[in-house]
């Protein structure tokens, strides 16, 4: 039997919204849900481990990994924003989530993007520092600078994000509150408004497109002049030493980007594609990078690499 939660009279409070999951796929919710669950234990595990060592070990208490412990904790709450929903629904079908807890998790969620993308030029700032101007990256990069980065970072996510809330909060609502998909987010909830969401529209591909990709743009500047001045280097040690601290920071964004351009494109010209396709990328999307990120950096990074070793093998290491 459907579920329809019909409200006759305009509401700017509407009471619930009810998450459907994946329509068309429902007779496989409980199988999808598996790899989902185990996806988000890996997530949670290897980005808990990081933190854990970046904030434990002295000696990666350097600028690189202190901007890699701010994609772990931002990758921890884009998982934990969505993803434990997400086999909730699969497992136990349709799920109730209040009007304030829609607002939060969408918050959340878009926040968590707009930081992912500003860490992730960071990084490459970062990088282009160490690799450009290695005697000067200690006096360049100093504490009271990393912190004023990190403060820019999550004050350009937050003013970006937050308007959306308001645009969300002026709607009257006064169709069926049934989103068909496993979370909230910023134009699935203002399609149920029985109002104009011109606006809502324009903003929420706009903004904060237009921020991401001048971060891809820098981030492919940065790369451009680090890859010019690696193979400058004299000596081939030095420039499989940069190359190789480089891949994983690559690897990483190649993994953040390419997805979200491939979902923007896909939402704008893949008409003919299932509405279930759109859904279940959505949510590997959310899912996958925060658990590939800990890996990547785990394997080729190698003084991660050697405390994790460390942490796991301590025997072995003596």
């Amino acid at each position: 039997m459907p579920i329809m939660a019909t409200f006759n009279l305009s509401s700017f409070n509407p009471g619930f919204f009810i998450l459907l999951g994946i329509p068309g796929l429902e007779q496989f919710h409980v199988w999808i849900g598996i790899p989902f669950f185990i996806i988000y234990l890996v997530a949670f595990a290897g980005n808990s481990i990081l933190l854990y060592l970046i904030f434990m070990e002295r000696s990666l208490h350097e600028p690189m990994f202190f901007f890699l412990s701010l994609l772990a904790g931002t990758d921890l709450i884009l998982c934990n924003t969505c993803v434990p929903k997400t086999f909730s629904i699969f497992w136990l079908g349709p799920q109730h989530i209040t009007f304030p807890g829609c607002l939060t998790q969408m918050f959340f969620l878009h926040f968590s993007f707009a930081m992912d993308s500003a860490i992730l030029l960071s990084m490459a700032f970062d990088r282009y520092v160490a690799i450009c101007f290695p005697l000067r990256y200690t006096t360049i990069l100093t504490h009271q600078i990393v912190i004023k980065i990190v403060v820019a970072i999550i004050s350009r996510s937050f003013c970006i994000i937050f308007p959306c809330v308001f645009l969300l909060k002026r709607l009257p609502f006064c169709r069926e509150l049934v989103i068909p998909h496993t979370y909230c987010e910023h134009i699935g909830i203002a399609r149920l408004a029985c109002a104009d969401i011109s606006i809502n529209i324009w903003y929420g591909f706009a903004v904060p497109i237009m921020t991401v990709m001048s971060d891809l743009i820098l981030i492919g500047i940065s790369y451009t002049v680090i890859l010019r001045a690696v193979f400058n280097l004299p000596s081939q040690d030095a420039r499989k030493k940069a190359l190789s601290t480089c891949g994983s920071h690559v690897c990483v964004i190649l993994i953040f980007y390419t997805p979200a351009i491939f979902s923007v494109l896909v939402h704008r010209f893949g008409h003919n594609i299932p509405h279930s396709f759109h859904i279940l990328f959505a949510n590997l999307y959310v899912s996958i990078p925060p658990a590939i990120n800990p890996v990547i950096y785990g394997v080729k990074t190698k003084q991660i690499r050697d405390k994790i070793n460390l942490l796991f093998f301590p025997k072995d290491n003596h």
